[in-house]
């Protein structure tokens, strides 16, 4: 990322008004977004570009799709080929759909109840944002921590995480990016997508976790 790249999103968003993410996926908004067919296509073509980013070598990889709502990523992985595991949180969203193929899990992704070396590939698709947005959070600090040390564990050697999110700025972007350095050996760097549009600008970290 250019040095001289800046930007801060003013308003409001639900991550900054809800102290926890089950505070805000329930009732009529998790009925919304889960059958939201606009929000549907907008994550299959995240997940288009975060499977142009991986760059997998084989077709039939097993993919973790890690804070997976209601399995929209995950579908299309299987749609698609991949072999896929869906993980989230909330309850709810995993039994929105019949995703029985796609081994449902009820977990936080900060602690995946993995094996080590199990993923040929991890993606993330806009729920990092919930579990970092405030620097001065000690305990945010330590999630992430755990995420990252976690993803790498679960994650085979010379494979790649791509994680999309929305950070509110770039001094959170960086403060991610260097809370990932200091806690594992991956190797990546943020993409962004349509920079200087706040509409369309996608964010996205590749990591390498390599031999």
């Amino acid at each position: 990322m250019n040095n001289n790249y800046d930007f801060n999103v003013k308003r409001k968003r639900p991550e900054e008004i809800y102290s926890d993410v089950s505070d805000y996926f329930k009732g009529e908004v998790l009925k919304q977004y889960a059958a939201s067919k606009s929000m549907m296509k907008t994550q299959e073509k995240i997940t288009i570009r975060a499977i142009e980013l991986l760059n997998l070598e084989r077709d039939d990889a097993l993919i973790l799709d890690a804070g997976s709502g209601p399995g929209f990523t995950a579908m299309y992985l299987n749609e698609i080929g991949y072999k896929a595991v869906a993980i989230d949180l909330i309850s709810s969203f995993l039994n929105y759909y019949d995703i029985k193929e796609l081994n449902p899990i009820v977990a936080d992704m900060c602690f995946p109840p993995f094996k080590p070396n199990t993923f040929d590939a991890i993606i993330s698709i806009s729920a990092l944002q919930w579990i970092y947005r405030d620097i001065k959070n000690e305990q945010m600090n330590k999630m992430l921590i755990n995420l990252s040390k976690s993803f790498f564990q679960i994650l085979k050697p010379d494979s790649r995480v791509v994680i999309q999110f929305y950070p509110k700025n770039k001094k959170i972007l960086e403060n991610i990016g260097k809370i990932i350095a200091k806690s594992t050996t991956f190797h990546g760097n943020f993409i962004i997508d349509n920079p200087n549009s706040q509409r369309k600008r996608k964010i996205y970290l590749l990591l390498d976790k390599e031999l």
